[in-house]
């Protein structure tokens, strides 16, 4: 069977997107390919100069995109609130919860938490929980959550989510992918529970070459590990184009069921996408609805609509 491609990517016209860190890197492939099938796409972005920037050469590749930038900082809940309550659209097909950061020196968000939780986590979980009326009303709409096959690394840590104890970057990078695969796995439990027909589902991009990896040696200056970071990504990893196949296909494809984790094959590293294997952990009930109660109280965003698995 010949390996799925972008080309494969069904007509998306009529469909709305969101996708959030699309000024760049895997972000901004999904969003241009998605503008490319026909789809309106909002690119959510930090940044006003790079999002617009983004929106303006997605637009030279594809001259026909229906694209525009929406302002959006996970790691300001207010910001996410505003994106989330202006969001204007009668309809929301499509959310990939892309953005992300990756082993940064500790740093707080601008509600305190530890900013790869806060950012990787409970940014996306609070947007989704915003947006989720929208998506509830489209028939056939998906939320994807982007984690890393680096979730393997930690299990998730209930009693100490801040890293407050004790911080290692590489640590709470993997608890905050772990975090998503939760988020999905219990966001997928209460969907059922309450016989909606929304989709969640996770992918992960294997080892794609993007500005992500070496953002925590350049915040501190560390020319040495910040050039290894470039190196790898010339040697080992794949293009962002091939990276964000995988959220591509679980946003798309036929078939994909909820909580499905889709990346590359092989060894995970690189190639076309398919099914991943992930930790069990990332399947535990009992953490994910310790997360989700916890997640609720930190962002203060209730998903009121959607059941309780427990009843």
């Amino acid at each position: 069977m010949p390996a799925w491609t972008a080309s494969d990517i069904p007509d998306q016209s009529g469909r709305t997107a969101v996708v959030t860190g699309a000024n760049s890197g895997l972000g901004y492939v999904t969003a241009r390919e998605l503008a490319r099938r026909g789809a309106r796409v909002v690119l959510a972005c930090r940044s006003e100069e790079r999002g617009s920037a983004a929106v303006a050469r997605l637009r030279t590749e594809v001259p026909d995109a229906h694209a525009e930038f929406g302002r959006l900082d996970l790691g300001d809940l207010a910001s996410v609130r505003k994106f989330g309550t202006a969001y204007e659209g009668t309809r929301l097909d499509l959310l990939i919860n892309n953005a992300g950061v990756m082993a940064l020196p500790h740093r707080r968000t601008a509600d305190g938490f530890e900013t790869q939780f806060g950012v990787n986590h409970l940014g996306h979980f609070a947007l989704t929980g915003l947006l989720l009326p929208c998506l509830l009303r489209t028939p056939g709409a998906r939320v994807v959550t982007v984690s890393s096959g680096l979730h393997a690394l930690a299990d998730i840590d209930l009693g100490d989510l801040n890293s407050e104890r004790r911080y290692r970057r590489w640590v709470a990078y993997a608890r905050s992918k772990t975090a998503n695969l939760l988020f999905v796995h219990e966001l997928a439990r209460r969907l059922a529970a309450s016989g909606s027909g929304l989709v969640a589902a996770a992918a992960h991009p294997g080892y794609a070459s993007t500005n992500l990896h070496g953002a925590g040696a350049r915040m501190e200056g560390r020319k040495a590990v910040e050039r290894l970071m470039e190196l790898g990504n010339r040697i080992i990893a794949q293009s962002a184009e091939s990276g964000a196949l995988p959220t591509l296909y679980a946003a798309t494809a036929p078939g994909v069921r909820p909580d499905w984790f889709t990346g590359p094959g092989g060894l995970g590293l690189r190639g076309a996408p398919g099914p991943s294997w992930r930790a069990k952990w990332t399947r535990d009930d009992v953490a994910g609805e310790r997360l989700w109660a916890a997640s609720q109280d930190l962002t203060g965003v209730r998903y009121d609509a959607l059941t309780s698995p427990a009843g």
